[in-house]
């Protein structure tokens, strides 16, 4: 009798990479998928002879949090013992709770690299549309107005102008590249000095010193409990007057109200935003500014990108079951798995 394959939990579905699923682990795992309606019933068929009894791996998407919700300490400690990895397709991994996993026992990736040309690309249509209010001027076109009076007073070329990133990691890097092309001078800090960053990338070790000489700041830090409103008054007020911002990353990371306070008396000239902090929902108030562009969380919006993603968060299993660890294991484990490959 032939050994049993170790069994692989998809939750919710695969979109574009149904092809991948039986390349990566056609050969090597029992698949299955998800089809619980409701957490209570997901948690119960990992029990004796329930459908994801004996499960060793999930692969995990936002959708899923429609029907079991997100992946926080409760359903983490809901799993049973035999589940050791969970692969979270996406970049920003904030809608699993990392520290209840390391506590369970399981590892978590990710999916970086896969996500930066389109959230990178995202952030440079932020980046020309709140410089030169491309946004107000095409909602003017369709009232048919055509062009909005005194525009050109409000709006600037891209070439020329200092862009600050927050976050040099793959993203931040991307978008670097694609704005020194105007060209743009590139400042960046992050907690330490990227070794890979561009040449043309100039480091400030002090946030603020950057941030004083910043027309655009960019930002490209990953949601953490540290991170939470880290983007706040005191950074803001350090941005030259009528500089703007733009967030391809978390819409938690920057304090929302210190952020409107600076666009109603004039500080900020404009936002550029792809998040927010309570997604769907979208604070009305940001309504009240044309030079706002919004949009809703656009960034990883195409099926170039989508596939990607789905194949490295598969990628990720496949490597687990065969190694024992994926390439893409998030931060907070790192050390861990330095410890347990020297051992």
């Amino acid at each position: 009798m032939a050994p049993r394959l170790p069994r692989v939990l998809i939750c919710s579905e695969i979109v574009w990479a149904h092809d991948d699923v039986k390349r990566l682990l056609g050969d090597i795992a029992e698949v299955v998928y998800v089809d619980s309606p409701d957490r209570k019933s997901f948690l119960a068929e990992f029990g004796p002879g329930g459908k994801y009894e004996n499960t060793v791996a999930i692969y995990r998407e936002n959708d899923s949090a429609s029907k079991i919700g997100t992946f926080d300490k409760a359903l983490i400690d809901g799993l049973p013992s035999t589940v050791r990895w969970i692969a979270h397709n996406g970049a920003g991994y904030d809608p699993v709770d990392v520290h209840a996993c390391k506590a369970k026992g399981i590892y978590l990736s990710n999916t970086p690299g896969a996500v930066d040309d389109a959230t990178a690309t995202t952030a440079l249509y932020l980046l020309i549309s709140t410089l030169r209010q491309y946004s107000v001027a095409e909602r003017s076109l369709r009232e048919l107005k055509w062009k909005p009076k005194g525009l050109k007073s409000r709006t600037h070329d891209v070439t020329g102008k200092t862009l600050g990133i927050l976050g040099l990691g793959g993203i931040g890097t991307r978008f670097a590249v694609l704005a020194h092309a105007f060209p743009m001078r590139v400042l960046y800090h992050s907690r330490r000095r990227n070794p890979d960053a561009p040449a043309f990338c100039e480091y400030f070790e002090r946030v603020e010193d950057m941030l004083a000489q910043t027309d655009v700041l960019s930002v490209h830090v990953p949601l953490r409990q540290e991170t939470v409103g880290l983007v706040g008054e005191k950074w803001i007020r350090a941005l030259k007057p009528g500089a703007i911002i733009i967030n391809t990353a978390r819409g938690k990371v920057i304090d929302e109200e210190a952020m409107i306070r600076a666009l109603e008396d004039g500080h900020l000239s404009a936002v550029g935003l792809d998040v927010f902090p309570n997604e769907p929902e979208v604070n009305p108030r940001l309504l009240d500014f044309p030079q706002a562009t919004l949009l809703p969380h656009m960034g990883t919006e195409n099926q170039d990108t989508q596939r990607k993603m789905e194949v490295r968060a598969l990628t990720n299993v496949r490597d687990f079951l065969i190694t024992g660890m994926g390439k893409d294991l998030v931060i907070e484990f790192k050390k861990t798995a330095k410890v347990k490959q020297k051992l």
